[in-house]
């Protein structure tokens, strides 16, 4: 009984436990990022609205937003493709297994642990992860410096004014882009004749303008 209690875990199992985590936290990175482009997309639209009221400062808070979430995207794929590159080395070490019968202390592996233990969403997940990889002498002992980076969070970046500028350029040229479809569909659902349509046409074309106009104006 005492033996069952003290044996170590097969190491075999273990590394293909840590893939099946690696895997999971991976799914779970999809799914904040395809939320975080859901919101951009109301995001988006509330910025016209702003606009139309001529809340320009909204405007700009939010384009603000879409910055932090661009942000955020580019963090998750890029916490995405360590984990993809640890997953990478763990099967490698899986084939060492077979030859050698025991894991080996592995730079690669410990190399993408200490970059993805500082990701907040990954620190509980990847910190269980590492304690178990040091009881398989995987890796060596995390080092301070790693773990308190872990800790202590990321610190955002404060968006430039140019990206933001980017984004409302984006949004203004999608409005003027949309522009045409516009006319066409206000000329088929109304049925106008060629006088209502001369009569709307220009009048779409005025408030497309002072929308651009008012985004412009947010930008200088």
């Amino acid at each position: 009984m005492l033996k069952a209690l003290f044996a170590k875990e097969d190491p075999k199992e273990s590394v293909r436990k840590w893939q099946a985590t690696l895997r999971a936290e991976q799914r779970g990175l999809d799914r904040q990022i395809r939320d975080i482009q859901f919101e951009e997309k109301k995001i988006h639209k509330s910025i016209r609205e702003a606009a139309k009221r001529g809340d320009m400062g909204s405007a700009k808070h939010l384009a603000k937003e879409i910055v932090q979430s661009r942000k955020a995207v580019s963090r998750l794929y890029v916490n995405k493709a360590h984990m993809q590159s640890l997953n990478t080395a763990l099967t490698e070490q899986l084939a060492m297994l077979r030859v050698a019968g025991t894991l080996s202390k592995s730079t690669e592996v410990m190399k993408q642990v200490n970059t993805i233990i500082k990701a907040p969403e990954l620190q509980k997940t990847m910190m269980e992860m590492s304690k178990e990889m040091m009881k398989a002498g995987l890796i060596e002992e995390m080092i301070s410096d790693a773990i308190d980076s872990a800790v202590g969070g990321e610190n955002e970046e404060e968006e430039t004014e140019e990206e933001v500028q980017k984004v409302l350029d984006e949004i203004a040229l999608d409005m003027t882009a949309n522009l045409p479809a516009a006319q066409v569909r206000k000329t088929a659902g109304h049925g106008e004749g060629e006088g209502g349509q001369a009569a709307a046409e220009p009048e779409e074309e005025e408030d497309m303008a002072e929308l651009r106009a008012r985004l412009d104006a947010v930008k200088a």
